[in-house]
C-alpha cells in the first residue's frame, strides 16, 4: 500500500513561532510512519520556507525559542505543496491559524487538516467571534472595541458606528460601560500574548496601549470571577466533544508565561464539576464551533462563574498546542482516542471535508 504524501508546517512569522515549533515536531514524531510518507516544512520568523532535511525519526521534540537550522530552502512554495495529498499546519497564531495559509490550501486545492478560511479568520479575531456568538445567543462577558489609528483611538459602538477619541476619553467611556477588572485583548493574538488585567484606570490606559504593539484592534472584557475550563471539539457535519479539562493557572490569569514558562500551571482532566453543566457546556461548545463554520477540530474555552455557575464562552481556538502533553490531545485521550489515532482521524476529516 503507498503512503499518503503528507506535509506537516510549522514555526511561522507570529508570536507563537516557538510553540508552533513544539507542537509541529510533537506531531511529527507520532504520525504513524508505515501509513504516511512525512514532508516536515519549516516557516521562519522572516517568512522564508524550507524542507526539514534531518530524517524525520531523529526529529526530538525542541525547547522553546531554539532555532532549527537543517533546512533547504524551497524554491516554489506553491509548486511544492501541491505535491501533496494532505497538509497538516501546525501552525498558532497570525498567518498560520488565521485563514491567511488556508486560503493558499483552497487555492491549490489540497486537503488540509483544520477549520477552513472563514472559521480560521473568525475564530482568531476575537472581537469578530463575539459578533457572532452574540447572534448564536451564547452568553459571553460584556466588552467593549476599539481601534488605534496613529495617535487616535476609534470607539465602536455595538451597532458599529465608530467616533474618534484621544485615550483617556476611552478609557472614560469604557469604565461607564465595563466594572473592574478588565482584561485587555488584542483581538488577533494567541496563548494570551499582549494580554493584561486592568484593575484602575491608569492599568487600562497602559494596557491598552501595550495591546496595541500587537493590533491596532482591541477588545476589552469584563472580568469574571470563575473556574476556566476547555472543551476539545473533533469532526465536519458530525461533531463530537470531549469532557472538559480545567485550568489551574500558577499565575493570576493564564497567562503566555503561566501557560508555556511556569511549572505550577497545571489543568484538570476530567474537570471536577456537575455532569449537567458539564453537558451544557459541551452542547455549547458544539454550539459555538458549527456557528463559526468550524471543521476538523477546535478547542473552546469558557468561565464558570463562581457562586453563580453561569456558563460564559471565552473564545475558541481553531489551532490548538498539539504536544502530547497539550490540553486538545490530553482531553482526547482520556475519551479513549490515543495521540496518534487522534493525528490519523484528523488527516480523514480534512479529505472528506466538503
Amino acid at each position: 500500500m503507498s503512503k499518503l504524501k503528507l506535509g506537516v508546517i510549522f514555526g511561522g512569522i507570529s508570536t507563537e513561532h516557538d510553540v508552533s515549533i513544539v507542537s509541529g515536531t510533537s506531531v511529527i514524531e507520532n504520525l504513524d510512519k508505515e501509513k504516511y510518507e512525512i514532508y516536515p516544512i519549516y516557516i521562519s520568523k522572516k517568512g522564508e520556507w524550507y524542507k526539514y532535511t534531518k530524517p524525520i525519526n531523529e526529529i526530538k521534540t525542541l525547547e522553546i525559542s531554539e532555532e532549527i537550522n537543517e533546512i533547504k530552502e524551497i524554491k516554489d512554495v506553491l509548486e511544492y505543496l501541491s505535491k501533496m495529498e494532505v497538509i497538516f499546519p501546525v501552525l498558532h497564531g497570525a498567518y498560520g491559524e488565521d485563514g491567511t495559509i488556508q486560503g493558499i490550501f483552497e487555492l491549490i486545492q489540497v486537503p488540509f487538516v483544520g477549520c477552513g478560511v472563514l472559521a480560521s479568520s473568525v475564530g482568531m479575531d476575537k472581537v469578530y467571534a463575539k459578533v457572532i456568538f452574540e447572534k448564536a445567543k451564547i452568553n459571553q462577558a460584556k466588552y467593549e472595541y476599539i481601534r488605534k489609528d496613529k495617535e487616535e483611538y476609534i470607539y465602536v459602538d455595538k451597532e458599529f458606528n465608530e467616533k474618534r477619541f484621544n485615550i483617556d476619553e476611552i478609557c472614560n467611556i469604557v469604565e461607564k460601560n465595563l466594572k473592574y477588572p478588565m482584561f485587555i485583548k488584542p483581538s488577533n493574538s494567541g496563548s494570551s500574548v499582549g494580554i493584561n488585567k486592568a484593575g484602575t484606570k491608569e492599568e487600562l490606559k497602559n494596557a491598552i496601549e501595550y495591546a496595541t504593539k500587537f493590533d491596532k484592534k482591541i477588545l476589552i472584557e469584563e472580568g469574571i470571577n470563575g473556574r476556566e475550563l476547555e472543551c476539545a471539539v473533533l469532526g465536519n457535519e458530525e461533531v463530537v466533544a470531549s469532557h472538559l479539562g480545567e485550568i489551574l493557572p500558577a499565575e493570576e490569569f493564564y497567562s503566555y508565561d503561566a501557560k508555556y514558562k511556569n511549572a505550577e500551571s497545571k489543568t484538570d482532566i476530567p474537570a471536577k464539576i456537575d455532569a449537567s453543566i458539564q453537558n451544557e457546556i459541551r452542547k455549547q461548545a458544539v454550539k459555538a464551533y458549527k456557528a463559526i463554520d468550524g471543521k476538523g477540530l477546535s478547542r473552546v474555552d469558557f468561565f464558570l462563574e463562581n457562586g453563580t455557575n453561569k456558563i460564559y464562552i471565552n473564545e475558541i481556538n481553531t489551532l490548538p498546542g498539539f504536544t502530547k502533553i497539550s490540553m486538545y490531545p490530553k482531553l482526547f485521550e482520556y475519551e479513549g482516542i490515543e495521540y496518534k489515532d487522534l493525528l490519523d482521524k484528523l488527516i480523514e476529516l480534512a479529505q472528506n471535508k466538503k
